[in-house]
């Protein structure tokens, strides 16, 4: 399980492949982690050999979030993902989108949360055109962290 810097990405991500492992791609900011995550981790997981999740970075999630958010330092919910045992790979991008990473990686496949229509995630095309495929996985109901903010808040 590795943390990796933007430059390390392509070689790295070109290693598992000579090894003939499949690389499933997803991102997310990962603010607090709770069961819909995991849940959601594990099933991206299944999907191939290799795990590789492009997490946000601290500003980047301040401006899809909010000024408040996020709650935990991006090198903090790098290494809570890494934790996890279907995680293999973290990488933290500053752009609003994973394109760029998404790009570096060439996933065989990319997925999104339930909320994301497979034709939306971004990086699809790209994937697609590389001949991988765009999934969207069942959202894990009842979990948010957004919701786990306003529990907390209400104490």
């Amino acid at each position: 399980m590795q943390l990796l810097q933007r430059a390390q990405v392509a070689s790295f991500c070109n290693e598992i492949k000579n090894q003939n492992k499949k690389i499933v791609f997803t991102n997310g900011c990962f603010d607090i982690l709770h069961l819909g995550h995991v849940k959601y981790l594990a099933q991206a997981r299944a999907l191939a050999d290799f795990l590789f999740v492009g997490l946000n970075s601290d500003v980047s999630v301040a401006q899809l979030k909010g000024v408040h958010r996020p709650v935990q330092h991006q090198q903090d919910r790098a290494e809570i993902l890494l934790s996890l045992k279907s995680v293999d790979a973290v990488s933290i991008f500053e752009e609003a989108t994973p394109l760029e990473l998404i790009k570096l990686v060439k996933p065989y496949v990319l997925v999104k949360g339930g909320d994301w229509a497979p034709d939306k995630i971004v990086g699809g095309p790209f994937v697609q055109s590389l001949g991988g495929s765009v999934k969207s996985l069942p959202f894990v109901m009842g979990y948010s962290t957004s919701t786990i903010i306003e529990k907390i808040q209400k104490l």
